[in-house]
């Protein structure tokens, strides 16, 4: 008897000791968040954050208001909804709140990378000589040629009629955008090698197909919810990409980009193993690539629906294009847009802007390093508690607000101009809002290649509104809604593609 009286004391202290790890005794204490656990133990309220996160943050905001937290999987996450209170979060210093933290628990789970404590270092300082001024103009330039490569690799070919093409919108977009990305990025063949540019578009179409494999599966990926089946299929896409942009592999191209190609080198001089720098290749693709083709599918489709919007922009790029000097004709060499031309291009910015902030939906998230106070922009102090995380998600906070947005679900390719054409300042509550939509992230978790993400958007819309005709085989057809897998990993994608036709002019 009194055998089975300890295995049963030590069986209900494991379970106790169990749900004590997972949070189920957890109580809110003074001054600190309304507190959601949900039903079950651990897991909390994650399968409903997992299943349509805006709905369910909607919900949590009705129920506590802007401040609010909930557990998901095992963490305490303390949402904040004010955007004006982004602030408080964004600049506080890392040493209570750090992004770092959570991104390096990421990238490891998702690219198999670990990266050392000079690596958050090495990107700024890349991206910083880079993706930035003259940097930037060379960047700009190399997917200028590689954009041309992939899209107008017939323009003035002997083919009679110019006849239509169809496709899928986003998969035309996205093709077009993360092939020229990843040329711009990661170099060609050398052209001294027979059919060195048909190797490239044939190259870059195979890489294209595999990351489109791997981009489905990266949602459930990041959050551990893949069958075995599928995180099988995700380990093998991961050593192919290690093999493919592997360090050895990449170093046989010609006009490997400075950006790749430094923080390479400057990984290895601080020991990396190389077999860790391939995985960082790895790393360095999808985050360069992974959202500017989506974003560009949202911002043609847009421009497409909304004939206004196609008008304007069209007439913008015709004068930039004709105050550069170059002409288009048949048989004239194929425009060359720079930098500089892209900086004359207001309206097409606050499209830009707009299809953003329809379109992205990240999910800022620190970890609390320490016990402290987080302070709300009215006045309010809560509590926060070391080891749990503050999560800012933009897209419900501020970017769907209509107080800020007026009609926030209506595409209006000018809504960041005011009429005299200078930038426009939104409010709420009387109050200026700083953060009025954050795409890119804020503070130490602003992406450091924005501009040039932005650059790559711009460049695509010159050169299908100067060279092609396009429409939508149903013109009846709706803007798909967004998938909801995917709100908290930068640029929604849609939950179909669209139909459209498009023609060579020349």
């Amino acid at each position: 008897m009194a055998l089975w009286e300890a295995i049963l004391c030590a069986f209900l202290a494991a379970t106790l000791g169990g749900l004590y790890l997972a949070g189920a005794f957890r109580k809110q204490r003074a001054n600190e968040p309304p507190l959601e656990k949900g039903i079950i133990p651990w897991l909390g309220c994650a399968l409903e954050f997992r299943r349509d996160g805006v709905e369910f943050l909607r919900r949590m905001q009705t129920k506590h208001g802007d401040i609010f937290t909930v557990l998901l999987g095992g963490s305490y996450f303390t949402f904040l909804m004010d955007p004006l209170s982004f602030g408080t979060v964004v600049k506080e210093a890392r040493a209570k709140l750090n992004f770092t933290e959570y991104a390096e628990e990421l990238v490891q789970k998702v690219f198999g990378y670990r990266p050392s404590l000079m690596t958050h270092k090495i990107i700024e300082s890349a991206s910083t000589k880079h993706l930035k001024g003259n940097g930037l103009e060379v960047m700009t330039q190399a997917m200028m040629d590689s954009l041309q490569t992939v899209m107008l690799h017939s323009l003035g070919s002997a083919e009679v009629g110019k006849p239509w093409k169809e496709d899928g919108l986003f998969h035309y977009c996205y093709n077009m955008v993360f092939r020229a990305g990843y040329l711009a990025l990661y170099g060609n063949e050398p052209r001294k090698s027979k059919d060195a540019q048909r190797n490239d578009l044939q190259h870059s179409e195979e890489i294209y197909e595999e990351f489109r494999k791997y981009d489905r599966l990266f949602p459930r990926l990041a959050t551990s919810t893949l069958s075995y089946g599928k995180r099988k299929e995700a380990e093998r896409l991961k050593r192919l990409f290690w093999g493919v942009l592997s360090v050895k592999n990449v170093q046989q191209k010609d006009n490997i980009s400075g950006w790749v190609r430094e923080q390479e080198q400057q990984l290895a001089e601080e020991g990396m193993p190389e077999y860790m720098r391939d995985r960082f290749m790895f790393l360095l693709l999808w985050a360069a690539q992974g959202n500017t083709g989506p974003a560009s599918f949202w911002l043609l489709l847009h421009l497409m629906k909304n004939p206004k919007a196609m008008e304007e922009v069209g007439k913008e790029v015709d004068r930039v294009v004709k105050e550069s000097g170059q002409e288009v004709k048949p048989g004239s060499a194929v425009i060359n847009v720079t930098k500089e031309m892209l900086t004359k291009s207001p309206i097409l910015d606050s499209a830009v802007e707009e299809t953003l902030r329809l379109a992205a939906a990240p999910l800022l998230i620190r970890a609390v390093m320490e016990d402290m106070q987080l302070k709300m922009n009215d006045g309010r102090e809560y509590a926060l508690r070391k080891e749990d995380r503050v999560g800012i998600f933009p897209y419900l906070a501020a970017h769907m607000d209509p107080e800020i947005h007026p009609e926030p679900h209506v595409f209006k390719y000018d809504r960041f101009l005011n009429q005299n054409g200078t930038k426009k300042e939104f409010y709420k509550n009387g109050e200026k809002v700083k953060y009025c939509t954050m795409p890119w992230g804020a503070g130490t978790s602003m992406c450091p290649g924005r501009f040039f993400a932005v650059n790559e958007m711009k460049l695509f819309v010159f050169l299908m509104l100067t060279y092609f005709d396009m429409e939508l085989v149903n013109k009846e057809d709706e803007v798909p809604p967004l998938e909801k897998s995917r709100y908290g990993f930068g640029v929604m994608q849609p939950a179909h593609d669209i139909q459209f036709r498009y023609r060579l002019q020349y």
